[in-house]
């Protein structure tokens, strides 16, 4: 099929609106000079509402890994002990940074697909009370749900540990209370609800988190968070040579979220997640995440027999329509269709149009235009 245009529904990175692109487009300036401190301090600023908090919040130079890296190093030291929830890649990934730095982590295990229950965790830490920390995602990316940080936070607030959480496909994506839920550290990452290419990592410490790191002894250097902090909020610049065209991006593209309004952000995406959900319904497939779905990403279980990751090839390259696969037990298994970046409802229509085509091709049976109307209705019951 000729392609004049692709179309990227990839759960990150996520499409990229115009206008940041230009601004990232224009001439670069030093990260020593008043225009691009001008620039850091808002961007700090107006990321603070989407965290949902008064602290501080810190910019890295990293992928969103690199945020979680930092959180761990400047929070626990090594041989302290840590819960962490393991329910896909990522709340493995919490296990791997625990494992890496000398800490001794104790996983929570839930199944793919399914949210942490707050019970597992007091349970956790009546078998390992010297646990400093518990760390789970909020929306775990890989498997499409939502964890309870809430219910979370009160068990650890319980405790008088602190509560680390990846929000780097919460944030931006619905409404995060990082001050009312107890979040000590909270981080997420440029290319997803952000609406930026990868490069840029976020940490908001709470007050606490900040007198713990002035006592950690864990080797760090790149990602010294104290040491960013005050380059940051004293000087106004970042302690080593700045991501200049991102920071100078991530001000603009925070500058249209908070135009667009928040309220109005969430319930895009809201929008999108559940036109989609109602879409596999109508062609008759399951989802991955049926009782706590992410509204950034929909995990969409492709039918038992047929390969996903020939439908996952032939989108992208026949089609230019990139969505996502499955991990790990759930490669070929899993399509994912993400809401986040510079999205808006009726491209769904495209997504869903194409699922249904890449489906016929590799051998579903499937009634073209079912997923398309379901959603045309739930987008006609918004208006």
């Amino acid at each position: 099929m000729p392609q004049l245009k692709k179309y990227l529904f990839t759960p990150g990175p996520a499409p990229v609106p115009p206008e940041v692109l230009l601004e990232m487009a224009r001439p670069i300036i030093h990260h020593r000079t008043p225009e691009f401190s001008s620039a850091l301090d808002q961007a700090r600023d107006r990321m603070k509402p989407l965290y949902g908090t008064s602290s501080e919040v810190i910019l890295l130079a990293s992928t969103g890994t690199g945020a979680m890296e930092a959180a761990v190093t400047n929070l626990l030291q090594p041989g302290e002990h840590a819960i962490y929830v393991n329910g896909g890649k990522f709340g493995e990934r919490w296990g791997k940074l625990l494992a890496a730095f000398g800490m001794i982590g104790h996983e929570v295990r839930a199944e793919w697909g399914r949210a942490a229950r707050p019970g597992q965790i007091e349970d956790a830490f009546k078998a390992y009370p010297e646990s400093r920390a518990v760390l789970v995602q909020a929306s775990e990316t890989s498997t499409c749900a939502v964890h309870p940080v809430a219910a979370i936070g009160e068990v650890s607030r319980k405790r008088g540990a602190m509560l680390i959480v990846d929000g780097i496909t919460s944030v931006g994506v619905f409404e995060q209370k990082m001050d009312e839920w107890g979040v000590d550290a909270f981080v997420t990452g440029s290319q997803k609800a952000l609406m930026l290419p990868p490069g840029l990592g976020m940490v908001a410490l709470s007050a606490r988190a900040l007198d713990v790191a002035k006592k950690i002894k864990t080797p760090r250097f790149y990602f010294d968070l104290l040491k960013e902090l005050k380059a940051q909020r004293d000087e106004h610049t970042t302690a080593w040579t700045a991501a200049v065209s991102l920071i100078c991006g991530l001000n603009k593209s925070l500058e249209m979220i908070h135009a667009e309004g928040l309220p109005q952000v969430y319930a895009r995406h809201a929008l999108m997640a559940e036109a989609t959900r109602d879409a596999a319904a109508a062609l008759g497939l399951k989802l991955l995440s049926p009782d706590n779905p992410a509204p950034g990403v929909t995990g969409i279980l492709v039918p038992e027999g047929l390969d996903g990751g020939k439908l996952v090839k032939f989108l992208r390259d026949s089609l230019g329509v990139s969505l996502q696969g499955g991990q790990d037990q759930m490669k070929g298994k899993l399509v994912r269709i993400g809401h986040m970046g510079h999205l808006s409802p009726f491209d769904m229509l495209i997504a869903v149009g194409a699922l249904e085509m890449g489906l016929k091709q590799i051998g579903a049976k499937v009634q073209f235009g079912a997923g398309v109307a379901a959603v045309q209705a739930r987008l006609a019951r918004s208006i």
